[in-house]
């Protein structure tokens, strides 16, 4: 799995090149980091914010592989074509970089949950799985990266534009209006910001560029526990008592209509 992308990766405290060695990943000066019997390697050199739980991961894992978002992956497949690596910062499961990496391309999931790299690290036999956090120097050498994959995650530009190669794409997913809607309403789930897209363009314009954007919409139909799962898989999560969402979710149809709604972005460095 590593052995794919770690002529892709350098050494989160010094930033050199590094190799495998002995059930680790380490550097001509010494750094060390052990890889996982799941097949990921740690890469943070200090704590990090707050991670998926295992709950969460296990939670987006059951709504995942059961294909309701598989339009999106799709998609998000198509944008990728062509690309010898793609990198997905904020990777979770695996789920949307499995999808995108085609016949041939290598894939680097980067993510600040190691539950949720034990499951990318086995999603494909080409992706090599990182545990790292985009708020510092991510361990991936510079302009390496022909398509950066975002999905519902933090964004870091300054590092974005420097692992892109020359002519790569920065990918971005956030919620559209109305996503999960009437979940959201029904359930007292987190609104998305309606200042998502002027956030984007602030946090992005100083070193990016969009070159377009798409709005990917899905008509779903959801049994209560797949209610559950959607809920539990996101910030949401952090925001819900249990009991009150489980008696919420009781007074739901079943199924549930519900619209999921994606705006992708795509992106290149700015000249």
């Amino acid at each position: 799995m590593l052995a794919d992308v770690i002529d892709h990766l350098v050494c989160p405290a010094c930033g050199t090149a590094i190799h495998l060695a002995d059930g680790s990943v380490r550097c001509a000066r010494g750094h060390s980091y052990d890889v996982a019997r799941q097949g990921y390697v740690n890469m943070l050199t200090r704590p990090a914010g707050t991670a998926d739980t295992p709950a969460m991961v296990a939670a987006r894992a059951r709504f995942l592989e059961a294909g309701h978002y598989a339009p999106l992956a799709g998609r998000l497949a198509r944008l990728c074509e062509g690309a010898a690596v793609v990198a997905d910062a904020g990777a979770g499961t695996g789920y949307y970089l499995a999808a995108a990496l085609g016949d041939a391309a290598a894939g680097i999931a980067l993510d600040v949950s190691k539950h949720a790299l034990k499951r990318a690290a086995r999603a494909h036999p080409r992706i090599g799985a990182v545990v790292a956090d985009v708020w510092r120097p991510i361990p991936v050498a510079d302009h390496r990266v022909d398509v950066l994959l975002n999905v519902f995650a933090p964004r870091n530009a300054e590092e974005f534009a420097r692992v892109l190669r020359p002519g790569g794409s920065l990918v971005v997913v956030t919620p559209g209006p109305g996503h999960l809607s009437p979940l959201v309403e029904r359930l007292g789930l987190l609104n998305v910001d309606e200042d998502k897209d002027r956030r984007l363009e602030d946090t992005l314009g100083g070193r990016f560029i969009r070159i377009g954007e798409e709005t990917e919409e899905i008509a779903l139909s959801l049994r209560h526990d797949e209610v559950e799962a959607v809920v539990g898989m996101g910030p949401s999560a952090w925001h819900t008592r249990p009991e009150e969402l489980t008696a919420k979710i009781g007074a739901l149809p079943d199924p549930v209509p519900v619209t999921a709604s994606f705006h992708i972005t795509r992106w290149a460095v700015s000249p």
